[in-house]
């Protein structure tokens, strides 16, 4: 493909509920910057952003309903609702003038009744170029976003963990057949954020025989950066940030983080939340900022903490680190998923034992004792994750197509 001026279409379910909404959003800018014409298709939007939304609001909301009650017979348990999508319902996309219009068609999080796994298939046969950003493991799944463990994947999927009935033939395995088949063109062309999900992508039966390559996500490194207001906090506390849509959600690990302040100096250490209100007592003095839709107030939070910590137990390449490093904060996260690859241990921050409290802490000190740390994550945001330099990894990579 030339040099020339591309008409991209991105589309994501939501434009800035959730981290791949966010990222395809900035994805978009980075392009436009580059010169090129993009487009950005979302089923649900809440944001002032110039994302366009498609298909009825109530027709969307059926299919997302429907989705859900489809699979809320196959549910092992209610804990595990959202953490499975079969991809049975969505929309016939193919057809919409701008998808028609494209030069390149890109993917990234399209779940939720947006788009099936058939409504997927049939834009890999429009004989076009067709990119799909994958932001956690489902595209290569029997239907789960993270696999833990399990790496039935690598064959054929079945006896899945996540259903009330695990067998051979169950509905994972159902529709693992559906993606082996749907998604066999070779005009499908996989990104993932880390090298972790590249190679899980790449040890899977769906999508191993696809090109794929590692493009981290963008940032705008100018906003999110250290010049940012006090808060009015105390400047003579450390603080330690933690961030969650869903502050008690079991997979973002605050149950960790809760234990390891427990090795921490309550006198001289404090702790911001963004994501919603605790009940619990905590070990440390607590500042909840809520739910924080505002990227200025958010980016001013990053750059008044001394560390950000990430104690997820599951993770690709989350925006909330991107967004920390580029603020001159120093962080710290589990070896799991793709942290290890955007912390560089004991340089910009700690990478702690999968899920030991002990560690964990043990890295949350080392931050807040080496102030050099800060002013080297943003050195590597700048390097990894500015949007000049994402931009043209796409580029090079829609040329190849």
């Amino acid at each position: 493909m030339s040099a020339k001026k591309l008409h991209i279409v991105l589309l994501s379910y939501h434009d800035s509920n959730g981290g791949a909404g966010i990222a395809a959003g900035r994805l978009k800018v980075a392009l436009e910057k580059e010169g090129h014409q993009v487009d950005y298709l979302v089923r649900e939007k809440s944001s002032t952003s110039s994302a366009l939304k498609f298909g009825n609001g109530l027709i969307s909301w059926l299919k997302f309903i429907a989705e859900r009650l489809f699979f809320l017979r196959f549910e092992k348990d209610k804990s595990i609702r959202f953490l499975f999508n079969p991809g049975v319902f969505g929309s016939d996309i193919s057809k919409h003038s701008l998808i028609q219009q494209a030069d390149i068609v890109h993917l990234h999080w399209v779940n939720f009744g947006f788009l099936s796994v058939d409504d997927i298939a049939s834009l890999t046969r429009l004989n076009k170029p067709v990119f799909w950003t994958l932001h956690d493991m489902w595209a290569f799944t029997g239907g789960c976003h993270h696999s833990g463990s399990c790496e039935h994947f690598q064959l054929s999927c079945g006896d899945c963990k996540f259903l009330k009935n695990p067998n051979p033939t169950d509905l994972s395995h159902r529709m693992w057949e559906a993606k082996k088949t749907g998604f066999a063109e070779k005009n499908l062309h996989i990104i993932t954020c880390s090298d972790w999900l590249g190679n899980r992508a790449r040890q899977s039966s769906i999508l191993g025989g696809h090109s794929i390559k590692t493009i981290p996500n963008a940032i705008d490194t100018e906003f999110f950066s250290p010049n940012a207001s006090s808060l009015g906090l105390d400047p003579n506390k450390k603080y330690v940030l933690f961030v969650a849509m869903r502050v008690n959600a079991p997979a973002k690990g605050f149950h960790l983080l809760k234990e390891a302040l427990q090795y921490l100096d309550a006198d001289t250490t404090e702790l911001l939340i963004v994501g919603g209100e605790l009940a619990e007592v905590l070990p440390l003095k607590a500042h909840n900022f809520g739910q924080v839709s505002d990227p200025a107030k958010m980016r001013d939070i990053y750059a008044a903490a001394d560390v950000f910590v990430t104690p997820s137990l599951e993770e690709n390449l989350p925006n909330t680190i991107m967004e920390a490093m580029a603020c001159g904060t120093s962080c710290v996260g589990f070896e799991v998923g793709g942290i290890p690859e955007m912390i560089e241990h004991e340089v910009t921050g700690y990478v702690a034992q999968a899920f030991d409290p002990k560690d964990l802490a043990k890295g949350i000190q080392w931050s807040l004792n080496n102030k050099k740390a800060g002013p080297k994550s943003r050195e590597r945001a700048l390097q990894l994750y500015n949007q000049t330099i994402v931009a043209q990894q796409h580029l090079a990579y829609y040329a190849q197509a």
